[in-house]
């Protein structure tokens, strides 16, 4: 029986990165991530094929046209999608297949064919999310701004929906939300970790 996919989902700063990195780190053979197409330019350091695949806004139309994404999402004016063909190849190298999607995205793969493990990993409040993103050092104050609204509207969204993840993980406490993510995985790790 094949991995579940994981559809891993939360606002920047909550923290899933470092818990799917430090996951990836410590199971080095379970994981493959879904590398997603996106119009937006890549920023330093990025590499196409490993964080994304930059693709031009003619050719991401196209795709989408031809039905070939899971989903796709438009954010502060960029398109991203998630490859149908990419998740499966993922699914049949007996791999978990692993998709960081934007909540507008998580929608759209559960009216999909897709049996996933649908997981959000959050900050325990909107301010200790703010305290994060500003410790980064990466945002302007207009991207701040956009990221804070973008994240409440989402949770607003979500308490809405309360049955759109199977787990949501507040991160208050790293080694307790990793230990979480762990857990809610533990049967597709023991098939991958050899």
């Amino acid at each position: 029986m094949p991995c579940r996919p994981i559809v891993l989902s939360g606002p920047s700063g909550g923290g899933k990165s470092t818990i799917l990195t430090r996951a990836m780190k410590e199971h080095p053979n379970s994981f493959v991530f879904s590398v997603s197409h996106t119009t937006r330019g890549p920023r330093p350091g990025e590499i196409n094929g490993k964080h994304y695949y930059f693709t031009d806004k003619e050719k991401m139309q196209e795709m989408i046209k031809n039905g070939e994404f899971l989903e796709y999402a438009t954010f502060s004016g960029n398109t991203y999608g998630t490859s149908k063909r990419t998740v499966e190849e993922i699914e049949n190298s007996g791999k978990i297949c692993v998709l960081d999607i934007e909540l507008q995205g998580v929608r759209n793969i559960k009216n999909s064919h897709l049996d996933a493990r649908y997981i959000l990993i959050r900050a325990p409040t909107i301010q200790s999310l703010e305290e994060r993103l500003r410790a980064r050092g990466t945002e302007t104050e207009e991207t701040l701004r956009k990221r804070l609204q973008h994240a409440q509207e989402d949770l607003d969204e979500i308490n809405k929906t309360p049955d759109l993840f199977d787990k949501v993980i507040i991160n208050d406490d790293l080694e307790r939300a990793y230990k979480e993510f762990v857990d809610l995985i533990r049967e597709d790790l023991e098939k991958t970790d050899h």
